[in-house]
C-alpha cells in the first residue's frame, strides 16, 4: 500500500515485539545475576571473614578467665611480698531464674553475701532479667560462704561461683609505699590502655610497683567458649578453653633484713629512710611512715578506710622518700664544699671568725651555735661544726646563687631521680630568674645566704640527698636509683631481664684530688664534728653529714632531723652503701636523725637486729627514754 507522499507504509509485526521484549528480560536476568554474584563475592571473599566473625560472635559466648598476676619477692627470691591467694567470685544467671522469682533468689543472694538487695538489682537491670549473660555481683568471696550457697543450691537458680586469684600483700609494713596496691581499672584508665589488651574486667596497678610495672605483672586472661542461642543461653556441653598466662614475677632489691632495721631504726616517727648501694643505684630499703595496709583494697567495698587514709593530716598514703621535699639543711654544705674546693674561690685553709651572728642587710642573723660562736674556722672544721656564719659569708661573697645553683644541679637537686615509682618529686633549686619571675622581685644577698645553709627556697626528697651522698661516695658519679632487680618466668624460674647499673648524673668538672678532700672532711665530722658522740661506730668507719631544717608551720623548738652517711669510709667503692634519715618536725624534738642512721649502720654490719645494734652502740637508754616518753626532747643539739 502506498501513501499519499509515494511511502509503504510499515504494516504492524507480531514476531518484532515478541522479541524486543524477550531481549529485554535477558538483560534484565543477566544484570540481576551480575548483581548478585557481585555482591555475593564481595559478601564471602572480599568480607567474608568480618561477617564469619560476626556469626561466630553471635553464636559464642566468650567468658574470660582471669590470670594470675605475677608474684614480687625480695632480692634474694625468698621471701615473697606479694602472692596470689585463692577466692572466689559469686555470679547471677538471671534467665536461669523461674519467671517471677527474681526478686526472691536475690534477696536470698543478698543475706548470703551480706550485702544489701539493691547492689545485686544495681548489676541486673530490669531489662536484662530474662537474659542468659552471667554477672559477676561479687569477688573475694571466702570459702565459707561458698560452702553455704553451695548446701543451698537448689533454692538459688541462677546462682554460681568460680575461683578468682586476689593480691595478698604479706606484712608489707613501709614497704606498702613501695609495693602499691591493685584495684578494678577506671573509665579514664582504659581509654588510655584499651589498645594494650586491657579490658572493662581488668585488674590494675594503682601505685607503686604494681602500677610501674603492670604490663609485666598483668599476664595474659584466658578464655572459655560456648555456643549459646539469641538469649544468650548455652548450647553446647563442652567448652573450648584457652587457658591464661600467669604474669611475670619480680624481683626486687629490697633487702628485708635492712627494710626491717630501717624501719625500727625510724620507729614511729613521721619521716622517711633510705639505704642505696652506692655504685649500683640498688635500693636496699626504703621506709616512709605513716604507712598503710594494701590488703584493704582488695576487698570490694573500701571505701571508709581509703577516707580514713585521706583524712589522716599525717598522710599515710605519700611516700615521704620520693615524694616529699624538704630543706635539705646543712646537709646541703657538702655540696657547697664541693663547689668551694673546686672553684679555688675563697682558700680551704683561710679561716674566719664565727661570733654566733651576722649582720646583713639591716638584719641579724644566728647561728645554730649562738653567742660566743664557733670562732675561727677553715673550711674542714666549718663543715664538722656545721658553721652557719662561715658558708653565709663563702656563699654571698665568693660562690654567688649561680654557681651554688650549678653545683647542686650537678649532685642533682631539683631534677628528676628516675627512680622505678609513678611518682617522685624533684625537689627545687631556686634561680635568680626563678624569682623574678615567681614574685616579680630581685634577688637579694639575703637569698643567697639562706641556699647556702640548704633553707630558703631550696628543696630536696630524701632519695635526692641520699643520691648527694652517693655521687661523694662514687667520686663523681650518681647511679640512677633503682627497686627492680630482676624479671623471672613464674614457670620455669629462669632470669629474664636483669637490670644494670645506669649513670644518672655525673660530675665531671670536680677533680678527683676534691672528692678525696672532701670524703676526708665528712669522716672528720662523723670522729670530731658535731655528731661524734651520736656517731660513735666501732663496726664501721662512716663519713657523713647532719643537717636540722628550720620550718614554720609546726610549733616552736621542731625543726627536721637530716643525718645523711656513706660507709664503711675505709672499703672499696662496691662494698659501700648510703644511708639517709629523715624525721619531720611534726616530731617532738629529739635529733633523731643521726641516732637511726647510726644504728641502720651497726645493723647492716654488725648483722644485728635492731634491738641488738641499739645495745651495742649503748643507745638503749634513749631508745627506752623515747618509747616511755614521746612527748619530751630526747636531745637538744641542733644546727
Amino acid at each position: 500500500m502506498i501513501n499519499t507522499y509515494g511511502v509503504e507504509k510499515e504494516m504492524n509485526n507480531p514476531l518484532s515485539d515478541k522479541k524486543i521484549a524477550t531481549t529485554f528480560f535477558f538483560v534484565i536476568v543477566v544484570v540481576t545475576m551480575v548483581v548478585y554474584m557481585s555482591r555475593l563475592y564481595l559478601m564471602q571473599v572480599t568480607h567474608g571473614e568480618q561477617y564469619r566473625n560476626q556469626s561466630r560472635n553471635i553464636s559464642s559466648q566468650i567468658t574470660e578467665i582471669p590470670a594470675q598476676r605475677g608474684e614480687i619477692f625480695d632480692r634474694d627470691h625468698t621471701m615473697p611480698m606479694v602472692i596470689n591467694t585463692d577466692s572466689f567470685v559469686v555470679m547471677l544467671t538471671p534467665g536461669e531464674i523461674p519467671a517471677g522469682y527474681y526478686d526472691t533468689i536475690a534477696l536470698r543472694l543478698a543475706g548470703y553475701l551480706g550485702i544489701a538487695k539493691h547492689d545485686i538489682d544495681k548489676k541486673i537491670p530490669p531489662s536484662e532479667r530474662r537474659s542468659f549473660r552471667t554477672k559477676q555481683i561479687r569477688s573475694n568471696v571466702p570459702f565459707n560462704i561458698i560452702a553455704n550457697i553451695a548446701e543451698n543450691s537448689i533454692d538459688l537458680p541462677g546462682v554460681s561461683w568460680a575461683s578468682k586469684p586476689v593480691r595478698n600483700y604479706v606484712t608489707l609494713g613501709a614497704l606498702s609505699h613501695v609495693i602499691g596496691y591493685v584495684g578494678d581499672i577506671t573509665n579514664e584508665e582504659l581509654n588510655i590502655m584499651y589498645n594494650q589488651g586491657y579490658t572493662s574486667n581488668s585488674i590494675v596497678g594503682k601505685a607503686g610497683i604494681e602500677r610501674q610495672y603492670d604490663n609485666l605483672l598483668q599476664g595474659t586472661p584466658g578464655r572459655e567458649i560456648r555456643t549459646v542461642d539469641v538469649r544468650g543461653k548455652i548450647l553446647s556441653a563442652k567448652p573450648v578453653v584457652d587457658p591464661p598466662q600467669m604474669g611475670k614475677d619480680l624481683v626486687l632489691t629490697i633487702d628485708t633484713r635492712i627494710q626491717t632495721l630501717a624501719e625500727q631504726a625510724l620507729g614511729k616517727r613521721v619521716g622517711a629512710a633510705i639505704v642505696l648501694k652506692a655504685n649500683t643505684g640498688e635500693v636496699l630499703a626504703m621506709v616512709s611512715y605513716p604507712f598503710f595496709d594494701p590488703n584493704i583494697f582488695t576487698t570490694d567495698d573500701f571505701s571508709s578506710e581509703y577516707e580514713e587514709l585521706v583524712k589522716d593530716q599525717n598522710k599515710p598514703l605519700l611516700n615521704r622518700a620520693v615524694n616529699a621535699a624538704y630543706p635539705p639543711a646543712s646537709t646541703f654544705k657538702t655540696i657547697m664544699s664541693a663547689a668551694l674546693l673546686t672553684e679555688k674561690s675563697f682558700p680551704s685553709d683561710k679561716k674566719i671568725e664565727c661570733t654566733g651572728r651576722l649582720s646583713y642587710g639591716g638584719r641579724t642573723f644566728h647561728c645554730w651555735l649562738h653567742a660566743p660562736g664557733h670562732g675561727w674556722l677553715d673550711l674542714k672544721e666549718a663543715l664538722a661544726q656545721s658553721c652557719d656564719v662561715y658558708y653565709w659569708i663563702v656563699g654571698r661573697d665568693n660562690l654567688g646563687v649561680n654557681k651554688i645553683s650549678y653545683y647542686a644541679k650537678l649532685f642533682g637537686f631539683g631534677q628528676d631521680t628516675k627512680i622505678d615509682l609513678p611518682s617522685r618529686s624533684n625537689g627545687f633549686m631556686p634561680t635568680v630568674e626563678w624569682k623574678e619571675r615567681r614574685y616579680h622581685e630581685k634577688w637579694l644577698g639575703g637569698d643567697t645566704m639562706s641556699i647556702s645553709i640548704g633553707q630558703g627556697y631550696t628543696l630536696a626528697t630524701p632519695l635526692q640527698v641520699a643520691n648527694m651522698m652517693a655521687m661523694v661516695s662514687n667520686e663523681g658519679v650518681i647511679y640512677k636509683p633503682h627497686l627492680l632487680k630482676e624479671v623471672r618466668d613464674p614457670v620455669t624460674n629462669d632470669v629474664i631481664t636483669e637490670i644494670k647499673p645506669e649513670v644518672l648524673f655525673e660530675a665531671n668538672d670536680i677533680e678527683s684530688s676534691v672528692w678525696k678532700e672532701l670524703q676526708d672532711d665528712l669522716r672528720y665530722m662523723i670522729t670530731d664534728g658535731s655528731a661524734k658522740y651520736v656517731m660513735k661506730n666501732k663496726v664501721v668507719q662512716m663519713a657523713g653529714k647532719s643537717g636540722t631544717a628550720e620550718v614554720s608551720n609546726v610549733k616552736q623548738d621542731r625543726w627536721h632531723s637530716w643525718f645523711v652517711a656513706y660507709g664503711p669510709y675505709n672499703a672499696p667503692k662496691e662494698d659501700r652503701v648510703v644511708v639517709a634519715t629523715l624525721v619531720e618536725a611534726v616530731n617532738n624534738w629529739e635529733w633523731w636523725g643521726p641516732y637511726a642512721t647510726n644504728i641502720i649502720f651497726q645493723g647492716i654490719f654488725a648483722n644485728q637486729t635492731f634491738d641488738e645494734a641499739v645495745n651495742d652502740l649503748g643507745f638503749r637508754a634513749v631508745v627506752d627514754n623515747s618509747q616511755r616518753n614521746p612527748n619530751t626532747a630526747g636531745h637538744e643539739r641542733r644546727e
